[in-house]
């Protein structure tokens, strides 16, 4: 979005509830657990609340264009897509097979939105680096198709089952190559942003994460220079800090990385440094609450309860 630009919603039918004094993050986190349950009413109110506070992050204003959409609300939701592309919105293979917007396909304005981001992607596209870009997308399709997969048997045959174990090695093996295309790329250009490489960006942090410790260690130095000069993602560098923490023998800062003990059949937070701050510095970093990250791994966050257990996790990992 540009500076000195007023930029009026038309809120519609919202319905006023109990958050309302809530701040930016709180009301998104809000809107997309309202999503999740499919209460897109909801959902698409929160975001326009949160809005009235700030309204410049492209992937929220696009996910609140498709909880509208779901919720029959056509005229905000074509407002946040055009303002989710002025923000710098511009996965098109993502936005034409995004489920969530078959309602306003038929629609006129549709073809002037599709338009308006073809024009943007070519504004943009003329200073990428499209040997890079193109690499890093042959490269995202591997890393991510074998951890689909991978995911996907862990929950059908089993922690222990031959598939798994088979595909545990398959992904080592990708990741290897992976990492030289990535390493290449890295000290021939240094981090690439999103004005040089698109989305593909993040798939740059993707392959350094899944790396061992030396190559870790060597470019976590570069990705913090890069999220100081705006190229790379805080919440992504928060990761790759947890991960390297751990490795070291040191507790992870944001409690991003989760372990599941076959024994114990539990999933449980890996040694976290001060819980009690934990989501003061998720915050600072753009991440939502710990209880709601965790949520996924069926674990209920109580840190007193996690300050107790603590002295058996870190038994489990020097185990």
């Amino acid at each position: 979005m540009k500076k000195g630009i007023l930029l009026i919603f038309v809120f519609l039918n919202i319905t006023v509830f109990a958050f309302a004094q809530d701040d930016y993050k709180q009301l998104v986190s809000q809107a997309e657990r309202l999503y999740k349950s499919k209460d897109y009413i909801k959902s698409k109110d929160a975001y326009l609340l949160a809005f009235e506070k700030e309204r410049n992050n492209k992937t929220d204003l696009y996910n609140a264009a498709c909880a509208a959409a779901l919720a029959g609300d056509r005229l905000n939701a074509f407002k946040l897509l055009n303002l989710s592309i002025d923000a710098g919105w511009i996965n098109i293979e993502h936005f034409k097979k995004d489920s969530d917007l078959i309602s306003l396909h038929s629609l006129p304005e549709w073809e002037k939105v599709v338009s308006k981001l073809h024009v943007r992607i070519n504004q943009i596209e003329t200073n990428y680096n499209k040997e890079a870009k193109a690499a890093l997308e042959e490269v995202y399709k591997t890393d991510q198709g074998i951890r689909v997969e991978y995911i996907a048997a862990q929950k059908k045959e089993g922690y222990q089952s031959k598939k798994v174990d088979s595909l545990s090695k398959l992904m080592i093996y990708h990741d290897s190559l992976n990492t030289i295309t990535v390493t290449k790329i890295l000290d021939k250009y240094g981090w690439l942003g999103e004005d040089k490489v698109g989305n593909q960006s993040n798939t740059l942090f993707l392959v350094i994460q899944h790396s061992d410790l030396v190559i870790q260690q060597k470019y976590l130095p570069i990705m913090r220079i890069a999220v100081k000069n705006g190229k790379a993602k805080p919440s992504a560098l928060a990761l790759l800090e947890d991960r390297v923490a751990l490795s070291e023998g040191k507790k992870q800062i944001y409690g991003s990385q989760i372990r599941t003990n076959p024994k114990e059949n539990m999933a449980y937070v890996l040694p976290l440094l001060d819980p009690d701050n934990v989501d003061k510095r998720r915050a600072s970093v753009g991440l939502g609450s710990l209880a709601e990250y965790v949520r996924q791994w069926g674990i209920v966050w109580n840190v007193e309860e996690y300050k107790n257990q603590l002295p058996l996790y870190e038994k489990w990992e020097k185990n």
